[in-house]
């Protein structure tokens, strides 16, 4: 789709946003950003202002249209957002197939060219190039090309690949009209019981900066520009020591705490990229305790509520000036279906709504996630709480990102060329190629590679894709070598909403696993391979493996590649594998790696 373009008396093409059948200062693409912010801004209406300080979730029509009503998880209809609300930052979850969600992008954008000021929309996205789906942090690749999780990334140790995979996320993101990415994840997998490890780079914290820094310059570049896709870096400043490594996410996990004083470390990939000129910061939902910096006692707030964190740290010490947003949720309670997701209000559960909101904008963020209740700000507004000139100060920040994205001149996507870019055969077959090259080699008594000719019996994985040479059999007493695969473990919640997505509690398995595990390694040798999305304990299974791998996102076919050696699998630790829960217990959940793990990090053969 083309934008409807006018042109000045001079030649100068451009988008008469605001339908005055002039040329006005914010539309002029000759202009430079600063310019044309500040013209906008003092045209704008306090509920134009208010509906730019909001980041919430939308989702697309299956056919390409808008919804028009609410849907699965977004709160209200598209057009009751952008032209009654005002809202223009949008978190997109489930979308069709390419050239339809391109046509959705492009009738979002249709839609808020009918505002008073035709803002465009900015889309953004959590993950979605991997495997783990979680409709709080992170979606399957579905049709776009399919990459190891982060972990996996860092166990290949190797930056000009991440960099590698941030272009293709950037050529498939704006080829769907997504224009900011809610990642990278930056925070430090120091506890081994935390649910949010999958999209991280890992323990260690020169690597997960170096490994974030390729990143952003894969996938935004330098400053933000036309060819950009905007990152946000979370979860501010640090969101992995977290207390019994319970997710923030929930009540219970509300608590950030740092027994061996490694703060530090947490905060380390932060200035680096702000320096690199990531365009937005997310501030963990986690309440610190027990926190000082230089002396001074941190209140135990959510770091989003956090004057001394948001501004202090953040905007004064390390000199950010670019977007604060909020993680999702931290005014309003989330009720969906029968469940319900109390607001993640940390620490100042006591405060209302506009109590919760006053203090967030006092903390310095600009955006609130996950929330579009501009009655609230507008009230605050009305009533004297809250002076307009504050909301102009955040409102600059984010016209800024939009105009340097070059959203202004044209958000349209080319439908056709989306068929064409998403999913592409060279970005595939990258994608597979790195999910096999990840895979980490723990133990191997001369297993692997497997050679052909041999009968396989297989769990969790399909031996077919072991290809010719290999035969399939439906037992282990008929077979040369067993494969198999297994996730992770974890204890399934499903209380409050979301909760079911997050793979949280104990890293053992169950014993009956590895009795069952010890019965097929008695027949024939034993390969098994666990995908992490945490650090499990595997104590239990070296006495029963023959050999012994980890993965982190791999596909049967790249796996059977990385197995038979056709890809050579060199993916190392990204952090510490413990021996025991007891280990896990009384570990410091803020510091990286133990005294005396099981695999080391780094550890790979």
């Amino acid at each position: 789709m083309e934008p409807d373009l006018r042109r000045a008396a001079d030649g100068t093409a451009y988008r008469d946003l605001n339908h005055t059948g002039r040329l006005d200062p914010f539309e002029d693409p000759r202009r430079s950003t600063a310019e044309r912010v500040e013209d906008l801004l003092g045209r704008l209406g306090l509920a134009e202002k208010a509906g730019l300080m909001f980041h919430t979730v939308i989702e697309a029509g299956e056919d390409g249209e808008v919804l028009t009503g609410p849907g699965r998880i977004s709160k209200s209809g598209t057009a009751e957002v952008v032209l009654g609300k005002h809202l223009n930052h949008f978190n997109v979850h489930a979308l069709p197939e390419p050239r339809l969600a391109a046509r959705w992008a492009n009738n979002l954008q249709a839609l808020a060219a009918q505002a008073p000021h035709g803002i465009p929309v900015t889309i953004s996205t959590d993950p979605r190039h991997a495997f783990f789906e979680n409709a709080g942090a992170s979606f399957a690749a579905r049709g776009l090309s399919q990459w190891p999780e982060p972990l996996g990334l860092a166990a290949l140790r190797d930056p000009a690949r991440v960099r590698r995979f941030a272009e293709v996320v950037n050529a498939e993101y704006r080829a769907l009209g997504i224009r900011a990415a809610l990642h990278p994840t930056v925070d430090l997998a120091t506890e081994p019981r935390w649910a949010r490890q999958a999209q991280s780079f890992g323990q260690d914290p020169e690597l997960v900066t170096e490994l974030s820094l390729a990143y952003l310059q894969g996938l935004q570049g330098g400053r933000v520009g036309r060819e950009s896709v905007a990152c946000t870096a979370k979860h501010f400043p640090g969101g992995g020591p977290q207390a019994l490594g319970e997710d923030a996410h929930f009540p219970y996990g509300r608590e950030q705490v740092y027994p061996a004083g490694r703060f530090a470390d947490h905060l380390r990939p932060f200035p680096p990229l702000i320096a690199a000129g990531v365009s937005a910061i997310m501030p963990y939902y986690g309440m610190p305790v027990g926190l000082e910096l230089d002396g001074e006692p941190i209140e135990p707030v959510g770091f989003g509520y956090s004057r001394q964190v948001v501004t202090g740290l953040l905007r004064e010490r390390l000199g950010f000036d670019g977007v604060v947003l909020t993680d999702w949720e931290l005014v309003n309670d989330n009720h969906v279906g029968d469940q319900v997701l109390p607001a993640r209000a940390w620490g100042v559960e006591h405060l209302d709504p506009a109590g919760r909101m006053e203090r967030i904008l006092a903390a310095g963020a600009d955006q609130f996630g996950g929330e579009e209740c501009v009655e609230l700000l507008l009230g605050l507004v009305e009533s004297g709480r809250v002076a307009e000139s504050r909301l102009d100060e955040s409102v600059r920040r984010l016209l800024a990102v939009k105009f340097d994205l070059g959203l202004f001149d044209n958000p349209f996507v080319d439908e056709d060329a989306a068929e064409e870019v998403v999913g592409a055969p060279e970005f595939v077959a990258e994608g597979r190629q790195a999910q096999a090259e990840s895979v980490t080699v723990l133990v191997n008594a001369g297993l692997l590679p497997l050679r052909p000719g041999l009968r396989v019996y297989a769990e969790g994985f399909d031996a077919a894709a072991l290809g010719r040479g290999f035969d399939p059999v439906s037992s282990p007493e008929q077979a040369d070598v067993a494969v198999v695969r297994l996730q992770a473990p974890f204890e399934p919640r499903s209380d409050l909403f979301l909760e079911a997505w997050f793979h949280q509690g104990s890293l053992d398995f169950p014993p009956g696993l590895v009795v069952r595990l010890q019965r097929i390694a008695a027949c024939c040798p034993l390969l098994v391979d666990v995908t992490c999305d945490r650090p499990p304990i595997l104590t239990p299974l070296l006495d029963v493996v023959s050999a012994l791998t980890v993965s982190y996102g791999t596909g049967d076919a790249p796996f059977a590649e990385s197995i038979t050696g056709r890809v050579a699998p060199r993916g190392r630790l990204p952090f510490d594998l413990p021996r025991s829960m007891a280990d896990v217990r009384a570990h410091p959940e803020d510091q990286p790696g133990f005294d005396d793990p099981l695999f080391p990090f780094g550890h790979g053969r």
